[in-house]
């Protein structure tokens, strides 16, 4: 009943009755447990929210974990939201309907990408961490993220190596080497989970997806002049602390998808 209700039909954006206003959220500990799949009453909340006002969700992960996490085998992600920003934006889908995307090596350069490659590749050959697995890099759409022991890690290996590098400073000292190497490349280096760190140009965290709200004004004429975002790792170095920030946003720091349904409700009256 509660995909069922999720799935039922809407207003157009241009007529929901809290004018100018969006819901954007957070995925992992904010719609979602970590990692783990949305609850039914999430899902029915947000479809009595979308009935008010617009609502999306931004998230780093690709689509097909957001699919895994928010959507059903029967019910795409993309028809429980208006805007559904994958990559933090850099895959985004409107309505159904994806928007231009953008990618890492695009913006960077096929050259200047080699470069940056090979650099982490001979770094990590010569890092002596306990054990090593595969994949110590992994392209994804608008970054990459960089294993030194590899992200086919199990998750003993994984909580091994998290203390070794806690008393090591492996990825600090990498992320050290890169700035040092590639100054003029424009890139953010976020060291984050237990095994890794992204690398993705500097700009291209959750804020990018605004500027794709900030366009729907001259598709549909709503100016998304009110922005609510709930995020729950809002702190400074958190993945939500940008987006949460900004002037463009109101920002809402929630501990758990409980906590977004009460405020939700709270804030709406639902």
């Amino acid at each position: 009943m509660a995909h069922a209700e999720a799935a039922s039909v809407y207003p157009p954006l241009e007529a929901r009755p809290v004018k100018n206003t969006i819901c954007l959220f957070d995925v992992d500990g904010t719609l979602t447990p970590a990692r783990r799949t949305v609850a039914p009453e999430m899902l029915q909340l947000l479809s009595a929210l979308r009935h008010r006002c617009a609502i999306g969700f931004v998230g780093g992960s690709d689509l097909v974990k957001q699919q895994e996490q928010l959507g059903t085998p029967s019910i795409p992600v993309t028809s429980l939201f208006d805007f559904c920003f994958a990559e933090n934006g850099l895959t985004a889908i409107r309505l159904g309907q994806q928007l231009a995307s953008n990618s890492f090596i695009g913006w960077l350069g096929q050259e200047k990408y080699k470069e940056l490659v090979n650099f982490c590749l001979r770094y990590i050959a010569d890092i002596d961490c306990p054990e090593k697995t595969g994949t110590f890099v992994e392209f994804r759409n608008g970054m990459i993220n960089v294993s030194p022991v590899g992200r086919n890690a199990s998750v003993q290996q994984r909580n091994d190596y998290e203390k070794f590098d806690m008393e090591n400073k492996i990825r600090a000292k990498f992320v050290q080497a890169l700035k040092e190497k590639f100054p003029e490349y424009g890139l953010t280096y976020s060291i984050g989970g237990q095994i890794s760190f992204d690398v993705f140009p500097t700009g291209w965290d959750k804020t990018y997806c605004l500027q794709l709200l900030k366009a729907e004004k001259e598709v549909s004429g709503v100016d998304y002049t009110t922005i609510h975002f709930f995020g729950d790792k809002t702190y400074k170095g958190g993945n939500d602390y940008e987006i949460y920030e900004d002037s463009r946003t109101v920002g809402h720091s929630v501990k758990s998808p409980e906590d977004t349904m009460r405020v939700l409700k709270d804030l709406f009256k639902l």
